[in-house]
């Protein structure tokens, strides 16, 4: 029988003015992402460094950041609510301030891995959430054509953020120590991200959908194999950003050069994620979405293991950055194009809820098999394992 949300979904497609005041929505979205992804993706920077000082060992320390991640995904069905509940604006001040109080809460407990699970996993994970359902909901709302693009250049703000911040995080750690590298970097997320989410507004109110969730989407074929590819994909895709500054460190290169790496993915992905978006209006985001996600494996199984210098690593961060940025930017136009911007909120909120086992086991798997062959400074034969794995 026919779809009546995506029908009402096309008709309200149909008056989409894509762009106009949409485009200073996407300004405050772009820079809201800047900080809840570039932020996250720079996890590896800080990781390294409590690595170094003792805190505790890789595979622990992967978890706080997948924690974070985990908790943007499973609370993925609950913000998209929230952000029903409260609007676009509130909801992503709420989110920014969250985040903001979360970085600097984790530099009074940065020599406790408890209180960094507490503050820089669980505290900044429910920010990133809102902020994430937040930005996947609102630019259905005001792009249609343009609908890819708008959310390439939104998520491309993660990326730049990511390799901006990756920079920002290594200088504040070598002059400042860890503590007031977090405590520096959550003041100017408050200082940012609250105006720019100030920026952010609905068209329309959002649609209520009377259920939490709906459980029909699983009969289509479509929605199942977008949550799976998703639930599947996610297992990787922290891997690279988390122990590149580690891996390069184990085979002799400085620690500045592990931040580069970092910023080198960021970028790359930020460019890939203008470049997906625009693909979405071209080829389909279901065609650009799997071209991503099958390049992001290819990427670990081919080019990964084989990197035991510089140039190669560098050549490896920029595919995989391109190719990571790409899925994320992505899902919200196939879940808006294929499945109807009016119940974008609850299927989105559905679909990343499914990310969860990835975003919390993904990394710290790779971390448990760096330290089963020989820990992080046992060089590339100990990593193997880890990148065969992602």
């Amino acid at each position: 029988s026919p779809d009546p949300i995506l029908a009402a979904s096309h008709l309200a497609d149909s008056l989409v003015p894509d762009g106009g005041q949409g485009w200073i929505v996407i300004l405050g979205c772009a820079i809201v992402t800047w900080w809840f992804i570039g932020t996250s993706y720079c996890w590896g920077v800080f990781q390294s460094a409590l690595v170094a000082e003792g805190v505790s060992a890789p595979s622990t320390l992967a978890f706080v950041g997948s924690v974070a991640a985990a908790s943007m995904a499973v609370l993925g069905t609950g913000a998209g609510r929230a952000v029903e509940g409260l609007g676009a604006r509130r909801a992503a001040m709420v989110g920014v301030g969250l985040i903001g109080a979360g970085e600097v809460g984790s530099g009074f407990v940065v020599r406790e891995v408890g209180g960094l699970f507490v503050m820089a996993g669980v505290v900044v994970g429910v920010g990133m959430s809102l902020c994430f359902m937040v930005v996947s909901i609102v630019v259905s709302q005001w792009f249609s054509r343009k609908r890819g693009l708008a959310n390439g250049i939104v998520f491309a703000g993660g990326g730049l953020g990511g390799a901006v911040t990756s920079f920002i995080i290594y200088a504040l750690i070598d002059k400042l120590g860890t503590a007031w590298a977090y405590r520096v970097l959550g003041f100017i997320t408050l200082a940012t991200g609250l105006p720019a989410a100030w920026l952010i507004k609905e068209r329309v109110p959002i649609r209520r959908p009377a259920a939490f969730v709906e459980w029909r989407l699983f009969k289509d074929y479509k929605f199942v194999l977008v949550f799976l590819a998703g639930a599947i994909g996610t297992f990787p895709l922290f891997v690279p950003p988390f122990f590149l500054p580690l891996y390069s460190g184990s085979i002799g290169l400085s620690g500045s050069s592990g931040a580069g790496l970092v910023a080198a993915f960021n970028f790359s992905s930020a460019v890939s994620r203008v470049v997906s978006g625009l693909a979405c209006d071209r080829i389909g985001s279901l065609n650009t979405v799997f071209i991503a996600l099958s390049v992001n494996a290819l990427s670990m199984l081919a080019l990964w293991p084989v990197s035991s210098t510089l140039a190669p690593l560098i050549l490896f961060a920029i595919i995989n950055g391109a190719s990571n940025g790409g899925f994320l930017a992505t899902m919200p136009t196939v879940v808006s194009n294929v499945f109807g911007s009016a119940r974008v909120g609850v299927a989105m909120g559905m679909i990343v809820s499914g990310w969860t086992a990835g975003y919390l086991m993904g990394a710290p798997i790779a971390g448990y098999l760096l330290e089963a062959y020989g820990g992080e400074q046992a060089g590339l034969k100990a990593y193997r394992p880890a990148m065969f794995y992602a």
